[in-house]
């Protein structure tokens, strides 16, 4: 697909929209898609077929419905990375202030300014943490040498002991040429920093849902920490809580 192609399909609102909330790393129904961009079934159907034929979604059918989902995490890097380009909005006093993903509109009530703050301080990016928790962690796997980024994000031996230690696995394929690489940094669109994606950031984030160290707030992609999790983040990272 050319370039022109990419930035046509995404050029539209309702597409990106329906992008940006397939990051959660799930599937979608057209209907939920249709409710969450506010637009008819009939025009999500439009798009989602144009997405779907220019190779960004990919589609599932179990008997009458059809699930959308994106077409790999080299998709969702994409959007993701987009989504950081987006620039700034002004708060009102003035300073900088974070900036909801692509394709998301700016909060128009108390419910979705709260959702966006929960997404902005941590949440799934496709099928690895993001925001300041996603942040924070990277910066804790840096500094304790597990990754390490003097000829690009690698994972160490002191990294691969210590997920042996924690009794988690990357996939046999991980690294090796045409599949995903094991480490990958992308550019976080609400902290304009760095967090951990590739094989290993997919595998710290399932393994943190897994142990219920971080639980979904609702069906979005935002996350919230518990208690078991602060505890985990402190004595395998030295991860303090994270501020409100």
């Amino acid at each position: 697909m050319s370039l022109a192609r990419l930035a046509a399909l995404l050029a539209d609102p309702t597409r990106a929209a329906f992008c940006t909330a397939l990051l959660d790393g799930r599937a979608w129904t057209a209907g939920e898609l249709a409710r969450h961009a506010g637009v008819a079934p009939s025009t999500a159907s439009e798009h989602l077929s144009r997405l779907i034929d220019g190779g960004l979604l990919a589609e599932e059918r179990q008997g009458r419905h059809r699930y959308v989902r994106l077409a790999g995490p080299e998709v969702a890097t994409l959007i993701e990375d987009l989504s950081a380009f987006t620039p700034p909005t002004g708060t009102p006093d003035g300073t900088p202030g974070r900036m909801p993903a692509a394709g998301s509109p700016a909060p128009r009530s108390l419910r979705e300014s709260t959702r966006q703050s929960a997404e902005a301080r941590a949440r799934t990016c496709y099928d690895h943490l993001a925001g300041r928790l996603g942040v924070t962690v990277g910066d804790a796997v840096l500094a304790r040498g597990l990754v390490t980024e003097e000829d690009g994000p690698t994972l160490t031996a002191l990294g691969r002991a210590w997920l042996t230690d924690l009794g988690a696995e990357l996939p046999p394929r991980a690294g090796r040429p045409g599949a995903r690489p094991v480490v990958r940094t992308c550019l976080d669109w609400t902290e304009r920093r760095n967090h951990l994606g590739g094989a290993f950031g997919a595998l710290l984030c399932r393994t943190a849902l897994d142990r219920s160290w971080v639980e979904r707030i609702g069906s979005g992609r935002a996350l919230r920490v518990t208690p078991d999790g602060e505890r985990a983040l402190r004595e395998l990272l030295g991860v303090e809580p994270l501020p409100a």
